[in-house]
């Protein structure tokens, strides 16, 4: 899926977060939107899922020659980040299948298949609040990644990862993040060393 920014733009209060952005993100390429803490990748990367609206400019999405109503562009779009929440009365069995009814999972995948690929066979049936931080960010970058949509976003994936955590990470995303629009949200460059472009949002900064 296509993403075409055109004067993007995000305030809070009276202060631009960002503005000005004209980029679109083509279907099958990898992008990493690159700046320090606390610039705005993220609201940038909310806005881009459609779960904010742009205080100025227009967002458009496109399958191929066809344009997605901004009402069923979630049905198209996953998303792991450090700010979004498990349910975690749920086990690790229970939460996959609640998510995958809202969502068809890439290549017909299996609950059991999924638990295997986090590794976490013998937790399958823990509730997700026993889960360490590793654990949880872990299921939930096999959430967006094993999920059968045309857009990943991914905003500081390897956050609360160990090096085996992060090299599981690069393993995933380079299993399933092929052939889709894939959005890393990062300021370290082994989160998104293998992504094709680079937008960088200091760029975007109102300037006085």
């Amino acid at each position: 899926m296509d993403v075409i920014l055109s004067n993007i733009g995000r305030r809070f209060n009276r202060e631009w977060i960002f503005e000005g952005i004209d980029h679109t993100f083509e279907s099958g390429q990898s992008y990493a939107i690159l700046g320090h803490n606390g610039s705005g990748k993220s609201t940038l990367l909310q806005v881009i899922a459609g779960s904010l609206t742009p205080s100025s400019g227009t967002i458009a999405y496109m399958q191929g020659d066809t344009p997605v109503d901004i009402e069923s562009v979630y049905q198209n779009v996953s998303i792991a980040a450090p700010y979004l929440e498990l349910i975690e009365e749920f086990s690790l069995t229970e939460l996959l299948d609640f998510h995958f009814r809202f969502k068809r999972p890439l290549d017909q995948l299996t609950t059991k298949q999924i638990i295997s690929l986090l590794g976490l066979e013998r937790s399958s049936s823990k509730p997700l609040k026993y889960f360490s931080s590793g654990m949880k960010q872990r299921t939930k970058l096999a959430l967006a990644l094993c999920s059968d949509t045309s857009l990943v976003l991914l905003d500081e994936p390897a956050s609360n990862l160990d090096m085996a955590g992060t090299a599981w990470y690069k393993d995933i995303v380079g299993q399933f993040g092929k052939g889709r629009t894939l959005i890393v949200c990062s300021n370290q460059d082994f989160e998104y060393d293998f992504c094709d472009h680079q937008l960088k949002i200091t760029d975007y900064k109102k300037t006085q």
